[in-house]
């Protein structure tokens, strides 16, 4: 039986959060740590069998200390990141596979975006198993422009034809490591590759789009706090009056999230 395995990446410093001297990752939102609230979604998910993580060295002790504070137990390996995103992915990646075989299904996910639903994770486990990997996206709702220098426009692609890629994104391992160590040879600093569907639109191979879910978002800006902050109280609010969590396939049909209107 095929294993599934979360790669969660929380190498980031969080440059781009103020002041503030603790990374991202580790800002308490509605009284837990954001990563914290992404390890749960993996935890508490029966699908999801093991948890590789890759975090700066320096926070590897205090990371450990939260597992154990707020029982965490499938993070089998805490590995140091590297100097980019992509680098702490693939030292992950190099841990689960010493523990795990070829057809293992690893699903990459940022450490900071918490709020991933259970339906989007078994939605990705099975078109994997069906289609070889599946990336997380949804619709995108505003114009996008295409421009080398940020001044010119050189194209504007039909809004119905533009998605947005999100995580998690999920992949045999054997075939996204093989795709990291490809790149590897000619770009070793993954210069302009920001995603595994990045790296293997590179390489030309294919991905599986499957529709991600309402609230999906990255923490990045100290604006996202807040926002993270109402989706915690939306998704309470939900629980207490026993309603399901708004997701995308009852909130964005696919045939209109992104109508060119």
């Amino acid at each position: 039986m095929t294993k599934n395995v979360g790669i969660i990446f929380a190498g980031g410093v969080g440059s781009r959060m103020g002041e503030s001297s603790l990374p991202k990752q580790f800002i308490e939102v509605s009284n837990k740590p954001i990563l914290v609230w992404t390890l749960d979604c993996f935890e508490k998910h029966p699908l999801i069998d093991e948890i590789y993580l890759a975090c700066k060295e320096e926070w590897i002790e205090h990371t450990q200390r939260l597992l154990e504070q707020y029982k965490i137990e499938k993070v089998k390996a805490i590995v140091p990141g590297g100097n980019t995103a992509q680098h702490s992915i693939y030292n992950a990646l190099t841990e689960a596979r010493l523990h795990n075989t070829e057809d293992t299904l690893v699903l990459i996910h940022d450490g900071v975006r918490p709020f991933v639903t259970d339906i989007l994770i078994t939605n990705l486990v099975e078109t994997a198993l069906e289609k070889g990997n599946a990336i997380t996206s949804t619709p995108c709702q505003e114009t996008i422009i295409v421009s080398e220098d940020g001044i010119n426009t050189e194209e504007v692609p039909l809004r119905r034809h533009t998605f947005s890629v999100q995580a998690p994104q999920t992949f045999f391992i054997d075939d996204v490591m093989s795709a990291y160590e490809e790149v590897r040879k000619t770009n070793p600093d993954f210069t302009d590759i920001v995603d595994a569907c990045t790296l293997f639109d590179v390489l030309g191979r294919e991905v599986n789009l499957v529709r991600g879910n309402v609230g999906n978002i990255k923490i990045t800006n100290p604006e996202d706090v807040y926002i993270l902050e109402g989706l915690f109280g939306y998704r309470k609010t939900k629980e207490l009056l026993g309603l399901p969590l708004l997701d995308a396939q009852q909130a964005i049909p696919p045939s209109q999230g992104n109508q060119d209107s």
